[in-house]
């Protein structure tokens, strides 16, 4: 099963030429999950020729402008095509305000359901047949919360020396276990999966976190993940700044990124002070302390393999 991030923005505060606002375009197969949708979210959709009028779910950390000005024109544009299931947003205080007010003054004509659910506390907030995300604090100038999409626990890889060596024969048999299925053997004896599939192997994890000031307990939310799309805004000479606008320098983020032994860390959400070559100076304070940093960029595309 694919999973993917396309990193449809980059930037914060203010859109600039060749940089959109921060926005992060989960998929997963058919399942497509909008995290934040700053200005210049539609274009980048547009160019990566995603199917993004089918988007699931949209997760809102915070209500300032450079997180939630793309969304209005995305929820008319949906209505262009014919859609049955609902579209869920979720996001802090203020999210069901911002969206039904931008519906009325607009006067959005909109043919779908659009289920709006305000998150109070941490927890999981959405769930499919065989993951879940949740959201987290963070401390920020105004409510704000950070996002993690888990799998569940895979099934152990399928032994067929061990099925052959209980006589279950090749075929349906097989897949039936791999499912989950207790069959009988050619033999007439019951075989159970875990006589034949090795242990669970780990599913994959995505989290999501911006504009917030550094706080060590996001390591514990954003642990083991494969891809930790992480706010960068600063230099380290610019910690106090970093502070006072309650963001991180990219250090702070890496030190995140070390402390939860995520596998790789794209930094995001820019200061507009930094032109594009200047943004090696935050990749290379943040590769000092985590390694696996990559600056993200628009319409970058990242895969997210199983680890085994």
């Amino acid at each position: 099963m694919n999973l993917e991030a396309f990193i449809l923005g980059c930037g914060g505060m203010m859109p600039l030429p060749y940089r959109h606002l921060t926005s992060v375009l989960l998929r997963r197969e058919g399942d497509l999950f909008l995290f934040d949708g700053g200005e210049g979210t539609q274009v980048s959709l547009r160019k990566l020729n995603l199917r993004w009028k089918k988007i699931n779910a949209i997760f809102v950390s915070h209500t300032h402008a450079d997180h939630v000005t793309g969304l209005p024109g995305l929820l008319m544009l949906s209505s262009q095509v014919d859609r049955d299931d609902p579209l869920y947003i979720f996001g802090p205080p203020k999210i069901a305000e911002y969206i039904e007010t931008s519906r009325k003054v607009l006067d959005m004509y909109i043919n779908y359901q659009i289920i709006v659910q305000e998150i109070t506390e941490p927890g999981i907030v959405y769930t499919g047949p065989d993951f879940h995300v949740r959201a987290f604090p963070l401390q920020h100038t105004k409510t704000c919360v950070g996002y993690t999409l888990e799998e569940n626990p895979r099934p152990g890889a399928f032994n067929p020396e061990a099925a052959k060596a209980k006589k279950v024969p090749c075929g349906p048999l097989w897949s039936r276990l791999q499912d989950g299925e207790t069959v009988l053997s050619s033999d007439g004896n019951t075989v159970s999966p875990e006589e034949v599939l090795g242990p669970q192997r780990k599913g994959r994890k995505f989290s999501y976190v911006t504009d917030t000031k550094y706080l060590p307990s996001i390591a514990k939310e954003v642990e083991d993940s494969d891809l930790f799309i992480c706010e960068g805004m600063f230099e380290q000479a610019l910690e106090a700044t970093a502070a006072e606008k309650k963001h991180m320098t990219s250090i702070q983020a890496a030190t995140i990124a070390k402390d939860a032994r995520v596998k790789k860390m794209g930094l995001i959400h820019y200061s507009p002070r930094y032109t594009d070559s200047e943004l090696k100076t935050l990749l290379n304070e943040a590769k000092t302390v985590f390694p696996e940093t990559v600056l993200t960029r628009d319409r970058m595309v990242f895969p997210i393999e199983y680890t085994d």
